[in-house]
């Protein structure tokens, strides 16, 4: 036979053997399979295959596992009490199944486009052309990235496949929302979420483009009144060719989109997609992978890694109730929640866009940072709501171990306080034994550039970005979880602000210095009581935009005289450092509104060089040369922080010269 025969017939086999499996996967079919990397061997694990394809699952509308999904009883392919849909996969495991370690890191992709491979090993994300220096790999770990989201955008978007939902028969429509600040004046935006200049998801179509319920306004900030554009300034309209011509997926403004404004629009749409199916495939390829006998990907422990989207997908995967599969089995065995802040998301409502987060000049007033926070159960004080956010994952005995971390940028950019605080802010909040919250201080919502450099677009802010490195981190965090799940090795406590040490405070208790040329917002993202309409915390928003009541208190991790927060886990720039790295990042303003902070970023703002220079330029922090006397000295310092770091598994002995290697770097940067 041809090499392309004999590939299709090994993978028409495979797809026949496995049409009957367990744990609700109907079936799997790949459309490539291969050698990773031509073979090469990582450690004791060998060679490892990379596979790629569908996954095709089916539930059942009656189980009380799938009750949460919304409007999944309306699927217009639900046939014998069952609803069909399926997700597409990368998945990387040892040749050998046998010597790897048993356990997965499965991925819920942030917009469909896989990261954390890239970033624990370095190379490309799905290691196909490059595997970094194969961390993970070397350790045995299978690695899979499964689609979750309908609505994600690109070609090469790992997607979820959902149906659309009717009334028996009849369309559904209601109406949605969407909002953005550009930072260039734009004839036209599209209905779908922008987010850093990219399409994050793909948009609902206008359903009824001259209906009167579509509305555009204007405002300059979160908190500022709307104001109403005229309909005769706008219309549903796109440029082609220069030619402008009707859409039904963007909108065209006489005069334009202003940067420094935040346009928001309300438009009718039709067929809702079940949305919330994405939570059911991540808990069924778990429990697949655990349980079915002809797994594509055996292993005996599964630990679910979410950044920023990802991880508020986690946390409303365990609010919702889905860490039980249908058969009342525990589904991910740990769950690693990164950036995360205290949201959830736009993951399981009728028309959900889960694209949409909460940032400080955009995407306002989604049902994101919404009430409960903590794990353990609290009471709103408006509302006199209860509820915590493990409270269905503990009465199904499917509780896992979880990590909550998070950077410095999401107690500024999306209320993280909450998490580990009262919901009047006013004291300390219990957490499970099996949770950890760890905040990693001076770290910003993804690393910056190194050397450091202002953002572009966007991203520009005022000061260069934060540029400390997260991936060791993740590397002593991902070890920690399997030792933790594995044999109970207990991992790092809990390291994060608190009010009763006064490391963390009110807004007007902050105490950031007075840096010559640096101006400290007078902000920050707070989480408020919204009411999208009668129905709405049974998945249907027919209020847009909502109502919006009070809001939580906003707390923020105290500083030092330098600047630097006083508490979590510092790395050695924080305990022995070069600059200030602030918690936040003004809008630069060349993009407009430049009182209000720039999304997912930190700042770097470097001490003055010598005494003289602190001098002449007024600057309040000391020096370089006052507080160390040589590189040498500087050098000691940073190396004895470094092994603190690994004595108390931050930082993974191997991982060692690595960062002593940074440190030597950033001496250069700082005193060239």
């Amino acid at each position: 036979m041809r090499p392309r025969q004999r590939t299709v017939s090994s993978l028409l086999f495979l797809l026949l053997s496995l049409t009957s499996l367990n744990a609700r996967v109907v079936r799997v079919e790949l459309t490539s399979r291969a050698d990773l990397l031509n073979g090469t061997r990582f450690g004791d694990v060998g060679a490892y295959e990379r596979m790629a394809g569908r996954v095709y699952f089916a539930v059942s509308v009656s189980s009380p596992h799938n009750r949460r999904i919304v409007d999944l009883d309306k699927a217009v392919n639900l046939k014998n009490g069952e609803v069909e849909f399926s997700a597409d996969f990368i998945a990387i495991r040892p040749k050998d199944p046998h010597k790897g370690n048993g356990a997965m890191l499965l991925e819920n992709p942030n917009r469909g486009h896989s990261r954390i491979l890239s970033l624990i090993d370095g190379g490309d994300w799905d290691a196909a052309k490059d595997g970094g220096d194969g961390w993970l790999l070397r350790h045995g770990f299978t690695f899979v990235s499964l689609g979750w989201q309908w609505d994600a955008a690109g070609g090469d978007a790992l997607k979820l496949y959902a149906p659309v939902a009717k009334d028996h028969g009849k369309t559904i429509t209601g109406l949605l929302r969407g909002d953005l600040m550009p930072s260039k004046p734009m004839p036209e935006i599209p209905l779908g979420h922008l987010i850093i200049g990219n399409i994050g998801g793909t948009e609902y179509p206008v359903s009824a483009p001259e209906d009167p319920r579509n509305v555009l306004t204007v405002r300059d900030s979160r908190e500022s009144p709307r104001v109403v554009i005229p309909r005769s300034q706008w219309r549903f309209a796109h440029t082609v060719e220069g030619k402008l011509t009707a859409s039904d997926r963007h909108i065209h403004l006489n005069g334009d989109f202003q940067p420094g404004n935040i346009y928001e629009y309300v438009y009718v749409v039709s067929d809702p997609v079940v949305a919330g199916l994405g939570f059911a495939a991540v808990r069924d390829f778990a429990s697949y992978a655990k349980h079915a006998s002809h797994s594509i990907t055996p292993v005996e422990r599964v630990y679910a890694e979410g950044i920023s989207q990802n991880g508020r997908f986690l946390r409303d995967f365990l609010y919702e109730g889905f860490n039980a599969d249908e058969d009342g089995k525990i589904a991910l065995d740990g769950v690693l929640a990164h950036v995360a802040g205290a949201g959830r998301g736009d993951f399981n409502y009728r028309f959900a866009q889960p694209s949409r987060d909460a940032q400080p000049t955009s995407s306002v007033f989604f049902p994101t940072d919404i009430f409960p926070f903590t794990d353990l159960p609290e009471k709103d004080r408006v509302t006199g709501e209860t509820g915590g956010l493990l409270d269905r994952a503990v009465a199904d005995k499917a509780a896992p171990k979880i990590f909550f971390s998070n950077t410095s940028y999401e107690y500024w950019g999306r209320a993280c306080a909450l998490i580990h605080v009262s919901a009047d802010g006013k004291q300390d909040a219990p957490i499970s034994d099996s949770v950890r919250i760890y905040h990693f201080t001076g770290e910003q919502h993804f690393p910056g550039p190194w050397p450091p450099a202002k953002g572009e677009g966007d991203l520009r802010g005022q000061q260069p970005e934060s540029p400390l490195a997260i991936r060791y981190f993740w590397r002593a965090m991902v070890a920690n979880m399997d030792a933790w799940v594995r044999s109970g090795t207990p991992p790092p406590a809990s390291s994060y602000p608190r009010i009763a040490d006064g490391t963390l405070v009110r807004l007007h208790d902050y105490a950031f210095p007075a840096i010559p040329g640096v101006t400290k917002p007078h902000e920050a993202n707070a989480a408020y009581a919204l009411d999208f309409g009668p129905n709405w915390r049974e998945g249907i928003l027919s209020i847009q935009p909502p109502k919006v009541g009070e809001a939580f208190p906003v707390l923020v991790p105290q500083v030092d005289s330098d600047g630097n927060e006083r508490d979590g886990v510092r790395l050695p720039e924080i305990s022995v450092p070069l600059a200030t790295y602030a918690s936040w990042n003004l809008r630069d303003p060349t993009i407009g509104a430049p009182d209000q902070r720039v999304s997912f970023e930190d700042s770097y703002i470097p001490f003055p060089r010598t005494a003289a220079e602190k001098q002449k330029n007024g600057d309040p922090r000391r020096s370089i040369e006052e507080r160390y006397g040589s590189r040498e000295e500087y050098v000691a310092r940073y190396s004895k922080a470094v092994d603190d770091l690994i004595q108390q598994r931050w930082i993974l002995p191997e991982d060692r010269e690595a960062v002593l290697t940074r440190g030597e770097q950033e001496w250069a940067q700082a005193t060239q």
